[in-house]
């Protein structure tokens, strides 16, 4: 089974899963966007981006809203790259349509490549839970139960050693994650649960929900001791 695995990951997220799980070498493709671990922008890139990634933000703003408002995707799947490599697996994700390729897009590349059955694998992580439930999906997936149950151990293992080594800390300080930069964009979903885990106290974000846009004012107002700027994709 192993020895028959060809992966292609279209997420960068998916494409670290798959190296932690011990599958980099069943790795034949990745997404234009992978690029750890560093020996991984060596594989063949399955995925490009539609729109001017070396804008500024304000820009690249502009041209996702004007694609998405006229229902054309921010990427395409190269279906020649798909052809050739023949993959056992393709590794994708539905929690947003254009921080990176989604279901629809890979289900439209397979659509003129009716001799290719790779098995879909859907990641869609909203909260910290969902990722260890995604890490599960992707080694039952590659038929390794006990990797994705190790991975997962592990990874929880190192964030309960940092919340213990905070915890005893007087201040909590306040902090605001930066997602995009113009227009100004609070980074929700899992960041806040990493925020409190980390020793600080989250703002302007929900657990578990989808990243909020914010103004200057609504920064000022919140006026936070932190700011982490973590752009996305």
């Amino acid at each position: 089974m192993t020895e028959a695995l060809r992966i292609i990951s279209l997420i960068a997220s998916a494409t670290e899963i798959v190296c932690a799980l011990g599958y980099r070498d069943r790795l034949v493709g990745r997404s234009h966007e992978c690029d750890h671990p560093p020996d991984v922008e060596h594989l063949p890139q399955c995925s490009a981006s539609r729109i001017d990634v070396s804008a500024s933000s304000l820009e690249i703003d502009r041209q996702v809203k004007a694609s998405v408002a006229q229902a054309i995707s921010v990427y395409r799947v190269l279906d020649d790259e798909l052809r050739r490599l023949e993959p056992t697996h393709l590794i994708t994700q539905t929690q947003c349509e254009v921080c990176a390729v989604s279901l629809s897009d890979v289900e439209q590349a397979l659509c003129h490549l009716i001799d290719l059955e790779p098995e879909i694998v859907v990641l869609e992580p909203m909260c910290l839970a969902d990722v260890w439930t995604d890490i599960r999906k992707v080694a039952v997936a590659l038929g390794d139960v006990a990797s994705g149950e190790r991975l997962v151990a592990d990874l929880q293992q190192r964030l309960d050693r940092v919340s213990r080594a905070v915890a005893d800390r007087p201040a909590k300080p306040t902090v605001v994650c930066l997602e995009w930069i113009d227009p100004l964009m609070s980074g929700g979903n899992w960041m806040p649960e990493l925020v409190t885990i980390a020793g600080g106290t989250p703002l302007l974000a929900m657990p578990g929900e989808h990243s909020p846009w914010m103004t200057w004012d609504d920064l000022t107002a919140a006026d936070p001791n932190v700011l982490v700027v973590l752009p996305c994709g």
